[in-house]
């Protein structure tokens, strides 16, 4: 597995865990979430997804331009 490859894994991992403790941020301080569990699960895979597929992306570009 290339660096860039892992590191957008990594990305994405990170901004899946992050949906999940904001969803159980809001459940402690409001109240129930307003949505199921596999809703909550297919919406944190999205999100792991989406940040991965654009931190693969961007982080060529940003490294030509010497920004990491």
């Amino acid at each position: 597995m290339t660096p860039r490859a892992k590191s957008a894994l990594l990305w994405g991992v990170v901004s899946l865990l992050a949906f999940l403790v904001a969803v159980q941020g809001y459940q402690l301080a409001v109240g129930p979430f307003p949505a199921s569990i596999p809703v909550v699960g297919a919406a944190a895979v999205a999100v792991g997804l989406l940040t991965a597929g654009v931190a693969y992306a961007t982080e060529h570009r940003l490294r030509t331009k010497g920004r990491t």
